[in-house]
């Protein structure tokens, strides 16, 4: 956690109950965490990058993007039937193109098989090997970008392109996108542009051989729920560079890239983005015209009050939010439990990291919030 420039504390713990409050604390040697999603907010860095002088009002298609299997796509549509009391679905055409704004706030009708309730989106993912039903989450590392991008664009969409805000594979795709523009496989392309310059040694899409006595392990079982843990093997190097999945850093590399964040885009004389986009990233991009029907602050901390910019939940206003916080600030999390915010009132930065994809994850990420916020004493 960071307040202003001031370093206030970094600290690492292996739970063996957190319940019971048992814990061992590492020695002298940071941990690399799996972020298994957080790393998607490095992903809306390298596409908000390439595109910063893009006006929104001229905005790219996919398409445009290049990568154009994602044309004259169909929509599964819900219809409920009264009389027999039941769901069903039709396909139809999709009224526009998604555009490189769309995979950035999650309004591109695409989906994650682990989440959605549109069946046919679910069921397609599965059959694609785009949702691993059963065997693990989050994880389509086995297929090549191209199989991936074929795949995903032969599955229907769940709702019309910018119509409906849902958590989805849209960082995947903008992974594609990077990759398409830049001529560099994405691990690269970050590599140079941001890791590198913002000295973070240790973040990555797998850990080397010469790391990996520092991989966090999880605990074999969840306590909350008593089902087995599985997350993704990040041990072998991925055939695809996941855009929302699978990336590997320390809290002392992550703390780098919300610092930056919270400097409007630099960090010790390094400028990695303009002030001017990190501002255009955090402000609401999804207004009264995009329907959040499960909004990413329930997601997240299961509490509504938060709206979506270009890869981050944003809170727009101090209350509603039944956590503790300030207008402005934004944040995300991993499915591993991870968690991170920048509160540009506060002129703070925080970062939690946890290798515990438990559904008690929102409470640990609450808790450090008001631990957080508690204890500031100005």
């Amino acid at each position: 956690m960071t307040r202003g420039s001031r370093l206030l504390g970094i600290r690492a713990y292996t739970p063996i109950a957190p319940h019971l409050g048992e814990r061992v604390e590492f020695e002298n040697r940071e941990p690399v965490a799996v972020g298994q999603a957080e790393n998607k907010n490095l992903k809306m860095l390298a596409v908000t990058s390439r595109y910063r002088l893009q006006a929104l009002s001229n905005v790219p298609t996919v398409e445009e993007s290049g990568v154009p299997a994602f044309k004259g796509q169909q929509v599964s549509v819900a219809r409920s039937d009264n009389e027999l009391a039941r769901m069903s679905y039709i396909t139809v055409v999709a009224e526009r193109e998604m555009t490189v704004q769309d995979l950035l706030r999650h309004t591109a009708g695409l989906a994650y098989g682990e989440i959605t309730v549109n069946a046919p989106v679910r069921d397609a993912y599965a059959k694609a090997g785009l949702y691993l039903a059963g065997v693990r989450d989050y994880d389509a590392r086995e297929l090549t970008p191209a199989e991936e991008v074929e795949r995903l664009a032969k599955a229907p969409l769940a709702h019309q392109p910018g119509t409906v805000w849902e958590y989805s594979m849209a960082v995947d795709l903008l992974g594609r996108v990077v990759e398409a523009a830049s001529g560099k496989r994405l691990a690269d392309f970050l590599d140079e542009g941001v890791f590198k310059p913002l000295k973070m040694r240790d973040t990555a899409f797998w850990v080397p051989p010469g790391k990996i006595s520092r991989l966090a392990q999880p605990l074999a079982v969840d306590l909350a729920s008593g089902q087995p843990i599985k997350v993704i093997d990040v041990s072998k190097e991925p055939k695809n560079d996941s855009g929302g999945a699978g990336a590997v850093s320390t809290a002392a590399d992550y703390l780098r890239f919300s610092q930056m964040l919270l400097n409007g885009g630099q960090l010790d004389g390094t400028r990695i983005l303009s002030r001017t986009t990190v501002a255009l990233m955090t402000s609401d991009h999804l207004g009264s015209r995009i329907a959040t029907p499960f909004g990413p602050g329930e997601l997240l901390l299961g509490t509504p009050g938060y709206t979506f910019g270009l890869g981050f939940a944003v809170r727009p206003v101090g209350g509603i939010a039944g956590v503790p916080g300030s207008a402005g600030e934004f944040m995300w999390a991993g499915y591993a439990g991870t968690y991170f915010w920048v509160d540009p009132k506060e002129d703070l930065t925080a970062v939690y990291m946890s290798q515990a994809p438990s559904p008690i994850r929102a409470y640990y990420r609450k808790l450090v919030k008001q631990l957080v916020y508690g204890a500031l004493t100005d």
